[in-house]
């Protein structure tokens, strides 16, 4: 099983960093703009509505099609039977690997999560959890000059652009984060020395 599982997250972590490193500017370029588009629309509307505009469009689209096709076909005394045949006779269901895999993938993903939150939660490591707090204050202030909705707009957008950047120039930034590395590893390590029982970690 766990054989499936790491084979699986690799082929999904190979998927998304070809999808956010424009490996396929196509492809990418349809995932990102049908996201920002979705999420600017939920600016706009509301979730439900934003659902049902998408979900005229398509059968707009769709229904279109099909009454084109079907004229054509009687106009030009045609045969050629339904137009989206070939995606009718897809078989979508998920088998019942597919369905144990994802579960034991989420599985993996929830227990990972609720044990970090009970590390920091019950301050197993003071410094780790001190930095959560921070972060959590920090956050209060993100939350009041931005709501949810923009910050993931702005998380969408940096996941799109900034691997892309980061591939281009590698070398410059990493010069930078090293040094900010190496800074910020001297202040935890003076904060440590001046918390009594902070863990301190090689």
């Amino acid at each position: 099983m766990s054989h499936i599982m790491s084979g699986f997250r690799k082929e999904k972590e190979k998927a998304a960093i070809d999808l956010l490193y424009w490996r396929d500017v196509k492809q990418t370029g349809i995932v990102f703009g049908s996201v920002l588009l979705m999420l600017f629309s939920l600016t706009q509307f509301s979730v439900v509505s934003v659902i049902a505009y998408l979900a005229l469009a398509a059968l707009s689209a769709t229904i279109s099609f099909r009454i084109y096709k079907s004229v054509l076909q009687a106009v030009q005394k045609t045969d050629e039977g339904h137009p989206f045949k070939n995606y009718l006779d897809i078989e979508i269901s998920l088998s019942q690997e597919q369905i144990q895999k994802y579960t034991d993938c989420l599985q993996v993903y929830s227990n990972s999560i609720v044990r970090e939150l009970r590390r920091l939660f019950l301050v197993q490591d003071l410094v780790d959890s001190l930095k959560f707090a921070v972060l959590m204050w920090l956050l209060t202030y993100v939350g009041a000059l931005f709501n949810g909705l923009t910050l993931l707009i702005m998380a969408v957008v940096s996941m799109f652009s900034l691997p892309a950047v980061y591939d281009k120039y590698q070398a410059q930034i990493d010069q930078y984060l090293g040094l900010v590395r190496t800074n910020m590893n001297t202040i935890v390590a003076k904060i440590q020395a001046k918390i009594p029982g902070a863990k301190q970690k090689e």
